[in-house]
């Protein structure tokens, strides 16, 4: 598995449980059959700039910093408000237009949100098309995007 999809996972794992330890971290993965050592998963840590908060159990666990993800919702507001053309939904499909140069950056930022609705995010000189779990996932990806413009 590659270092993205891994440390994607952890994120998606992150959302759903608290996770305490990095061992929990290497039970989780190894549960969907993806083997890593707990030294990758304490290089994956330092990489992503994790970080420990009081767990509602009393002790602590891993989060994603507070701070990427508002400076992320931040560059993706600005990016929006400056490149901004159009956007279409279709089903789970939501396609957003911009100025040329921006596809490939507003396409990234959306994928850092880490979105849980969002099953994946593709993007090209103008153009992003971002295929969400389900129509209520396009639905709300959509009205997230608006919330952002205003």
């Amino acid at each position: 598995m590659k270092k993205q999809d891994r440390q994607r996972l952890i994120r998606q794992l992150l959302s759903s449980q608290d996770i305490e330890r990095q061992e929990d971290f290497v039970r989780l993965l190894e549960e969907q059959n993806i083997h890593v050592t707990q030294a990758t998963i304490s290089r994956d840590i330092k990489e992503m700039q994790l970080v420990k908060v009081p767990a509602a159990s009393g002790g602590y666990r891993y989060n994603m910093p507070i701070q990427k993800t508002l400076d992320t919702k931040k560059k993706l507001t600005r990016t929006l408000q400056d490149a901004y053309v159009s956007m279409g939904v279709q089903d789970k499909d939501v396609i957003i237009k911009v100025l040329p140069g921006n596809g490939h950056a507003l396409a990234s930022m959306i994928e850092e949100m880490d979105y849980e609705f969002v099953f994946g995010v593709i993007g090209d000189d103008s153009t992003v098309l971002a295929i969400c779990k389900n129509n209520d996932g396009a639905l709300q990806l959509e009205s997230n995007i608006n919330d952002l413009l205003e």
